[in-house]
């Protein structure tokens, strides 16, 4: 018996006695080997949902950041998700920051990490990516080279690789760690980063849809421009939110102190606001995935009833291991069932005005 098939309560310990890379390196190298649970029972068709052309199994998606290399994506699929996000890929190879760059949070369940968009580069990663089982849709998160000179070239670069590859696309212009990267959400730079995206995906003639991911930390101000963009530039959706760097109250205050993108659960709150507003801004014309300290299916099915058409996870994964995504499935299931709706599309917004 594998140590991902043991019960995770078991091998939690053993995971967590190691550093936080290693303890993922060693979770990829199971699920390469086929060591990792699969999910064979049916799906509830409740769960069911179609976006952009593509049918989804279910609205829960693995977030970007845990496969970025593509390599482990047909397992991951088998675990239960309705999607996988793959990345954040860069143009070139790069290694990200120096280590130590991963922290555990356990009594928050959150992480605290400034991995810098490490990435094996977009060859090596797209070729992953064709050799995979594709059991389900998959997107790619796009990001820019640290010491790139020109950041449109990188993700017109990206989106040349991957339009024939990908179920979707992620212009990640939101990382903490990556320097002026946010800066790319400006409305001006936004507006022209998107013209250069769109027009590199028609030239590869694929229809592949795009979304922006962003920043929980903008100010209403830049909410209000980016909606603006989005709705004017004619991109397909907003991921909603990326990593914070803010420092809630009640954090170690040692870890409180490093630098970088705080996830888990004290993320849930604002980025649940922050998909909100954003669903209220673009008068719901856009699909948003909602992304942020979804630890169960309460916290998705408030992104639902926010605004979210589909949910992504990541942190509580850590904490909860993979038992997680059968759980979830099946209480949102039985939470739509006792509003009365028929499908996950019925409660999108349901909460909103």
């Amino acid at each position: 018996m594998s140590v991902l098939t043991v019960p995770f309560p078991i091998v939690r310990p053993l995971l967590h006695a190691l550093p936080p890379e290693a303890a993922h390196r060693l979770t990829l190298l199971g699920l390469r080997a086929g060591l990792a649970p699969r999910q064979d029972e049916a799906e509830e068709p409740i769960l069911r949902t179609s976006l952009w052309g593509r049918d989804f199994a279910n609205p829960i998606g693995l977030a970007a950041g845990f496969d970025k290399d593509a390599v482990a994506v047909g397992p991951l699929l088998r675990l239960g998700f309705g999607f996988v996000e793959i990345g954040g890929v860069t143009p070139n190879p790069q290694s990200g920051n120096p280590r130590p760059r991963v922290f555990r949070l356990p009594a928050q369940g959150a992480l605290i990490n400034r991995l810098g968009l490490n990435s094996a580069g977009m060859s090596a990663v797209a070729a992953n990516l064709g050799r995979q089982p594709r059991l389900g849709p998959v997107g790619v998160n796009l990001g820019r080279n640290k010491d790139s000179v020109d950041a449109e070239a990188d993700y017109r670069a990206l989106v040349t690789a991957f339009a024939g590859l990908a179920d979707f696309l992620v212009v990640n212009v939101s990382s903490p760690n990556t320097p002026g990267l946010r800066a790319l959400q400006g409305r001006d730079a936004l507006a022209r980063l998107l013209d250069g995206i769109l027009m590199a995906r028609a030239a590869t003639g694929h229809a592949t849809p795009v979304l922006v991911k962003i920043a929980p930390d903008l100010t209403p101000g830049e909410c209000d421009d980016i909606a603006a963009v989005a709705l004017q530039s004619g991109i397909d959706g907003l991921v909603v939110s990326n990593t914070t760097i803010a420092r809630p109250q009640g954090l170690p205050p040692a870890l409180a102190a490093e630098a970088g993108g705080l996830s888990g659960r004290p993320l849930m709150a604002p980025s649940t606001a922050l998909l909100r507003g954003m669903a209220e801004r673009t008068g719901r014309r856009l699909p948003i995935v909602g992304v942020g300290g979804v630890a169960g299916a309460a916290d998705a099915y408030a992104k639902i009833r926010a605004g979210a058409s589909l949910v992504q996870l990541y942190t509580a994964l850590v904490y909860q291991g993979p038992g997680l995504v059968t759980a979830i499935k099946r209480d949102l299931a039985g939470l739509l069932r006792a509003d009365g709706f028929e499908s996950v599309a019925q409660a999108v917004g349901a909460d909103l005005a």
